[in-house]
């Protein structure tokens, strides 16, 4: 079965979004992943990167009581970062974990540092999950542009090459 239908049957509604469905972001996020060639978990967490709801879009799509159910779909790894996506504190983050690794859980309100590869996966997936948004809506550049440069030029250091690439395409 299909991974976004999966999502589906747990209780996952549609939701609007920014640049029109939820749904279609979520797929063009993992799309954009792929065609980074981005591991495969990755992809995947891409596809349910919003699945808990984030730190800037409250709507959730199912509870963080699943995680084990989501798991079972995605796999372990590409769930962990998942939760990690949802629940991140953006202002404590962009503040501290590309200087010092540290993150704060926002459902938690733990903090604790991130590995390195960690921290990357994480950068890859913020970058496509802005960049599929930006790149159907000049509005959106318009209105986030410049602060998606200074974040995206602090995530260098962990993004890929074809990431790098798509921020010089889509914002510059």
């Amino acid at each position: 079965m299909d991974k976004f239908i999966q999502l589906q049957t747990l209780g996952a509604g549609e939701f609007e979004h920014f640049n029109g469905s939820l749904k279609k972001h979520l797929i063009g996020t993992c799309t954009m992943l792929k065609s980074w060639d981005a591991n495969q978990y990755i992809c995947d967490a891409g596809l349910y990167h919003a699945a808990y709801g984030t730190d800037g879009f409250e709507e959730h799509m199912v509870s963080v009581t699943q995680r084990k159910a989501i798991g079972a779909i995605i796999g372990t790894q590409a769930e962990e970062l998942v939760y990690l996506y949802c629940a991140c504190d953006r202002t404590f983050f962009n503040e501290n974990c590309l200087k010092t690794h540290l993150y704060k859980d926002r459902f938690t309100n733990k903090t604790f540092k991130l590995d390195k590869q960690t921290i990357s996966d994480f950068c890859e997936l913020t970058v496509a999950n802005e960049l599929e948004i930006a790149n159907n809506s000049y509005e959106f550049i318009e209105q986030y542009g410049n602060e998606l440069k200074v974040l995206f030029n602090e995530m260098a250091p962990y993004i890929s090459k074809y990431a790098k690439s798509a921020i010089e395409d889509i914002l510059y």
